[in-house]
């Protein structure tokens, strides 16, 4: 239903996580019984979670960390892993930079140019610890990287922007032809973000094997108040998975839809799943991490943007190991860690046993849901109050 926003414009309402709920079934299950693995192209994963292209959270090391706890790690072929041999010392500057000047700092540390042999090489670092490598690369640096991410036996490519479109116009350079990328190149490809039906069904139809759908909604960016561009994150993804479905029709290809950020706990992460999304991709959270690059700091891919930089950096606070976040065991009550033992106990008190059943779970719209009898925890800034 559209609702009148003037004389002449209407648009229609849109959610975010915190504006619904997930409605219990008639029955329940064991969580010990519920399956939250998921497979794309030739690739199973124990859990349904991509570790977002972000320098403060993806670096070798915890690259390998998160494949071996059964997720997948997505590493940034254009960040500082990539532009540094030693990519540490300048992480650990950008962690004690002043507020003041960490924006314009960043500007001038990502000048320095991407190397293709660090790119080699950091693909290869991952691959011979046995895990799946996967990479981004934003649009504009396709064809001028992907063959040697190709050479270096790169698993699953991410093309990856604010927002990517199968149309881009440009009166200046040749745009990068998605589908005609896609049809003729070797590995499986997954493009985003995209946040309406209408786009995530056109990215689709590129050949795609999924979509990323968020714009805005990380912790880090600012994209929604520099542009105004976004679209809350549950009506987005619930969408794109409206579009998944007239694809599959069409074409008998199944696309899945990757929910990218806004997801700050496991309520988060489960209510991604219940809205459509086959995966997670989240940043901020695995930041949270005592292994995270960023040591303590989280940004984005568009902080440092030459001329009109689109995130922040924040600061993040430790919460424990990337273990302890991602499968636990969980030493807080505020739903940050053990992030994935949430997903499944949100399953198995749903009902439900595995994702793709959950998928199709009964949620509300429910303003209360973060309030509601929560009094004594706002007022001492615990649990749900924090």
């Amino acid at each position: 239903m559209e609702l009148d926003i003037g004389i002449g414009k209407s648009g229609r309402r849109a959610y975010g996580f915190d504006d619904i709920a997930i409605v219990p079934s008639r029955r329940t299950r064991d969580p010990d019984d519920v399956d939250v693995s998921w497979e794309i192209d030739a690739w199973r994963f124990e859990l349904p979670l991509l570790a977002s292209a972000m320098d403060g959270v993806v670096s070798v090391a915890t690259a390998i960390e998160i494949g071996r706890l059964g997720g997948l790690a997505v590493l940034n072929l254009e960040g500082l892993q990539t532009r540094y041999e030693d990519a540490g010392s300048v992480l650990a500057e950008i962690a004690e930079l002043d507020d003041a000047v960490a924006t314009g700092r960043m500007q001038d540390l990502y000048q320095e140019p991407v190397k293709e042999e660090l790119i080699y090489r950091r693909i290869r670092e991952v691959k011979e610890s046995g895990c799946v490598m996967a990479a981004s690369l934003t649009p504009q640096r396709v064809e001028r990287y992907h063959k040697i991410a190709l050479e270096a036996e790169l698993d699953i490519l991410v093309i990856q922007g604010t927002v990517v479109s199968a149309e881009h116009v440009s009166e200046r350079t040749e745009p990068l032809n998605l589908k005609r990328f896609i049809s003729t190149y070797e590995l499986p490809v997954i493009v985003g973000g995209c946040a309406s039906y209408s786009t995530a069904l056109h990215l689709m139809r590129t050949g795609a094997v999924g979509v990323l759908v968020g714009v805005g909604p990380g912790a880090a960016c600012t994209t929604r108040g520099v542009l105004g561009v976004g679209v809350p994150q549950a009506t987005a993804i619930a969408d794109a998975a409206g579009a998944r479905i007239r694809h599959l029709d069409e074409t008998g290809r199944y696309c899945h839809v990757i929910a990218d950020g806004g997801m700050r706990t496991g309520g988060d992460i489960a209510k991604a799943i219940a809205c459509g999304a086959d995966a997670v991709m989240i940043g901020s959270p695995l930041a949270q991490a005592s292994e995270a690059p960023g040591k303590g700091w989280h940004w984005g891919m568009a902080t440092f943007h030459p001329s009109l930089p689109r995130g922040a950096r924040v600061r993040t606070r430790t919460l424990g190991s990337l273990q302890e976040i991602i499968t636990g065991p969980a030493h807080e009550n505020d739903g940050h860690m053990n992030l994935f033992g949430a997903l499944r106990t949100s399953l198995a008190t749903c009902g439900y046993a595995n994702l793709k059943e959950f998928q199709k779970a009964e949620v509300m719209v429910a303003p209360a849901l973060q309030s509601e009898g929560k009094g004594l925890q706002r007022a001492q800034g615990v649990g749900m109050g924090a």
